[in-house]
């Protein structure tokens, strides 16, 4: 049996609910630290091969649950693996089952936010939509402050290069089985530049930028070049860590901005 309290379940990462194909996807079990295909997680996957049966009961009211119906895993896709907060709030990777309904049954109960597709999505967004991948992770966070000065930091750039007449926008990305878009700070469409924005210049920040630009860039074509946006001039060490990876360093310099190759 598959007990869900789309209520308690959120504090342990556990998002469960009705996707728009159809199909109900239901958390792996473990509080903490990265899911495994253990004990039960095992037992759900192999369901099938050990002749058990899905039953799915879902809490609708303090020590009152309501039986949902019989589910079977999906044969093609039978889950994914996203990130989402544990217990104790860590970010960790969750086993997310995709469960077909045997029989047609009402869709009762949550539904989940993005569903999983079988093929990249890319696409332009605003810029004023200031989604950052942690709020995607984790909705009831508080921004940190690092993440307010990168979005001003972007805001000012993005105003720096629609005054000099290009076309900025976001880049929006759902790789082929994930549930959670990813998106970026800035895309230069003018001169095809893909642009990271860190609020620090502390190297564990610019290593970040660093793996997110690569990253993002291999979903987006034709392939951009890259840039990193920081809150001033980085030490050198780092800007040659840049160099060598082949991405310019663009930071606030007297009324306008510095960019070093």
């Amino acid at each position: 049996m598959l007990f869900t309290d789309p209520t308690r379940g959120h504090r342990h990462g556990y998002f469960d609910g009705w996707g728009a194909d159809g199909c109900y996807y239901y958390s792996g079990e473990g509080q903490t630290g990265d899911q495994q295909f253990t004990k039960g997680n095992k037992a759900i996957l192999e369901h099938v091969k050990d002749g058990r049966t899905l039953r799915l009961w879902e809490t609708v009211a303090r020590s009152v649950v309501a039986y949902r119906g019989e589910f079977v895993v999906d044969k093609e896709r039978p889950y994914y693996t996203t990130d989402a907060p544990d217990t104790n709030g860590d970010i960790r990777s969750v086993i997310m089952f995709r469960l077909h309904p045997v029989a047609a049954i009402p869709h009762q109960g949550p539904t989940i936010a993005h569903t999983p597709v079988a093929q990249n999505i890319v696409e332009d967004v605003s810029t004023e939509q200031r989604n950052t991948e942690r709020m995607t992770v984790n909705p009831s966070a508080e921004p940190r402050e690092a993440e307010r000065r990168e979005a001003a930091l972007a805001a000012n750039y993005e105003r720096h290069l629609s005054g000099l007449g290009h076309t900025v926008t976001r880049k929006k990305i759902i790789p082929s089985g994930d549930q959670r878009p990813l998106f970026t700070d800035l895309f230069d469409v003018t001169d095809n530049v893909l642009i990271e924005a860190k609020g620090s210049v502390a190297r564990e920040a610019v290593r970040m930028a660093l793996g997110q630009l690569f990253d993002y860039r291999r979903f987006i074509a034709p392939t951009p070049s890259l840039a990193m946006l920081l809150p001033t001039r980085p030490r050198q060490d780092l800007i040659d860590l840049c160099s060598t990876a082949s991405i310019a360093v663009v930071y606030p310099d007297g009324m306008g901005f510095q960019i070093e190759q």
